[in-house]
């Protein structure tokens, strides 16, 4: 028998025996004022008095004085006078009075005859009936409100065992919500403490286990950021669909993630795999409970996607949720865009070249298109040139139109009053007003030769800015390609360019990548001397990625080193990155370069970056990208 039943039982027993107990009080009170009104009435004076000799008279003598039930009189010699009135049993009707009624029956000889009588109780009676109910009702009001109290306790219990008992379920689940306190008070609280540790314990073997887990994909080819499949199995899926066999069909969605470089760069490495994390999660999101769908990781930030069974004509709807995923998630980071989307259809036994091509041109188009915009590719008709075809054309609009809108970056100077730059960002739009992927233009106009040109309208378009903003103080960095910087005509309309604008060229600092100027020692150090004679300085970004010798400080001659991000990340914690970062600012300081950090994202990092005596810092923590106001008074001339 459970507790809550036992309990009441206890409880009935308990009240019934304490109303046995007040009926037998009230009963036996009853009892005793019934015996003093027979005594009252045996004891009477009028029985010293001559009394009426018929039994009508006698009667009314009697009942003046004493209620009667029944009254007999009956004469010994004159049946005429016999008189009878009432009944031997009670006539109450009230079943809790009568359980108090009481025997007050008398029979006595008078001298002409014999006297029967039954004293009228009621009044006794129902005055016990009065107060048994009275103290009935306390009694029984009282075990009502115990038993309440009780069965509310009861459910107060009850919850807090159905929440234990769930609770455990879900640990079996591997579901480890923090446990809430609040439900294991008092008696129970060994027992929240218990789970609590249980849950603790169960977690610590849940994540060893999936660690190893996690180790287990890596080996077989599952993308550890997003938990894709990773590119061979990407060509294992191509090359199953090359094969002739069951008419299966579909789409592919190929999904660019262009904001990664620059989120690696000005955040650090853990927030750009946050940023493909969270893109995975936006495309799971947008696809929903397809289990039939499979997803790739197919290069640091491409993703391919099969659904099967699905027609391009019923697929808007799976690009309308990417796109406004894609937004969503946008509001939340400071990007340009997230990814941008395109579709294809397969059809079992398609030539798996074509259709990656042809996807990768879905992608080219869609990043012409706008933010996280989506292309719809349906034709299957090896023309994979397409998406270039898109860029192409997009660019030589943006040279023409010199559409690009700059953002700037402070950079932090330290070692007291030595000051630093600000970097400028260059944003490209289209016609509609919508900015492209800068990372993307820039590669694209490479690859059709346009980055010369690009490079061009960004150096005029810095030098208008200047010229027609002369509240614009301070120097400002602007970043040129290494394929612009390794070519010769370039470098020379650059030079005739900043000759004619020495007091602008003064303040410009331009930032090549490590890796091109050494690709090629004697050219870059030719480009350093040119911008040196026409009084502009040089910064070499992206430093220590390649095989960097300390020979170079001494050949090329950079006004300013930028580390790459990779050894900001952790140096407040990383031995090897320590050393490495106190290396290259003792042997830049004797060659008077100055050392920049990137990618500062933390206080630790800020502060171990300023005791190795870095000359200036960026990220961030210290400050984020914003559109730049001509009316700038900021001073960071050096």
């Amino acid at each position: 028998m459970s507790i809550a039943k036992t309990f009441h039982l206890i409880l009935l027993v308990i009240f019934g025996s304490l109303s046995l107990v007040n009926f037998n009080y009230e009963y036996d009170k009853a009892s005793k004022s019934a015996d003093e009104a027979l005594q009252q009435y045996l004891n009477s004076p009028i029985w010293q008095t001559t009394l009426p000799i018929d039994g009508k008279s006698l009667f009314t003598t009697l009942n003046s004085q004493f209620p009667f039930y029944f009254f007999q009189y009956i004469h010994g010699q004159d049946g005429t006078l016999n008189y009878t009135k009432g009944q031997l049993l009670s006539g109450n009707d009230d079943a809790i009075a009568s359980l108090f009624t009481q025997s007050l029956g008398n029979t006595r000889n008078l001298s002409e005859g014999r006297l029967q009588v039954k004293i009228d109780d009621s009044k006794i009676a129902d005055k016990a009936k009065q107060a048994f109910v009275s103290k009935l009702t306390i009694i029984w009001l009282l075990y009502l409100v115990i038993a309440t109290v009780f069965s509310l306790l009861m459910m107060r219990l009850r919850r807090s065992i159905g929440y234990a008992s769930r609770y455990i379920d879900a640990l079996s689940e591997l579901k480890f919500e923090a446990l809430a306190h609040s439900r294991f008070r008092g008696e129970l609280k060994p027992i929240g403490v218990a789970l609590d540790k249980v849950r603790g314990t169960l977690h610590d073997k849940f994540d060893e286990i999936q660690n190893h887990n996690i180790q287990l994909n890596k080996e077989a080819y599952q993308d550890p950021v997003t938990l894709f499949n990773t590119r061979p199995k990407f060509t294992e899926k191509l090359d199953s669909l090359a094969k002739a066999g069951k008419d299966n069909y579909g789409i592919m969605a190929m999904i660019k993630a262009t904001e990664l470089a620059n989120i690696n760069q000005s955040q650090g490495r853990v927030a750009g795999d946050n940023y493909l994390a969270s893109i995975a999660n936006c495309i799971r999101k947008s696809i929903g409970n397809d289990q039939q769908a499979e997803y790739f990781r197919i290069s640091a930030s491409d993703f391919a996607i099969f659904v099967p069974n699905l027609l391009i004509s019923d697929a808007h709807g799976l690009l309308k949720n990417l796109k406004s995923n894609f937004d969503a998630f946008q509001q939340t980071i400071d990007a340009e865009s997230v990814a941008y989307t395109g579709l294809v259809p397969y059809r079992q036994g398609s030539d798996a070249l074509s259709l990656v091509y042809l996807g990768d041109a879905a992608v080219s188009i869609a990043q012409t298109m706008g933010p996280n915009s989506c292309h719809i590719q349906e034709k299957l008709n090896g023309d994979e040139l397409i998406g270039d075809s898109h860029w192409k054309t997009a660019i030589e609009d943006i040279i023409q139109r010199q559409a690009l809108k700059f953002h700037t970056q402070d950079i932090q100077p330290c070692r007291g009053a030595d000051k630093v730059y600000r970097e400028l960002f260059s944003r490209f739009y289209s016609r509609e007003g919508k900015f492209l992927p800068t990372a993307t233009v820039i590669a694209m106009a490479e690859r059709h030769g346009l980055n010369v040109e690009l490079d061009k309208i960004i150096i005029q378009s810095t030098l208008k800015l200047l010229i027609d903003n002369p509240s614009l103080s301070g120097s400002f960095g602007i970043n040129v390609s290494t394929a612009s910087m390794h070519q010769a005509h370039f470098s020379a309309w650059v030079k005739d360019l900043l000759t004619r604008h020495r007091h602008i060229a003064a303040r410009l600092v331009i930032e090549v990548n490590e890796s091109g100027m050494q690709s090629n020692i004697g050219v870059a150090h030719q480009f350093v001397r040119d911008m040196h004679g026409v009084g502009a300085r040089v910064s070499v970004e992206h430093f220590g990625l390649g095989f960097t010798s300390f020979k170079f400080f001494k050949e090329i001659r950079p006004d300013f080193v930028k580390l790459d991000g990779s050894y900001t990340e952790g140096i407040d914690i990383n031995d090897n990155n320590r050393f490495f970062v106190k290396m290259i600012v003792n042997v830049a300081q004797k060659q008077s370069i100055k050392v920049i950090a990137s990618s500062v994202e933390r206080q630790e990092e800020k502060f171990a970056l300023e005791h190795l005596l870095v000359d200036g810092l960026q990220g961030y923590y210290i400050a984020k990208p914003k559109p730049i106001a001509v009316t700038d008074e900021h001073s960071a001339t050096s």
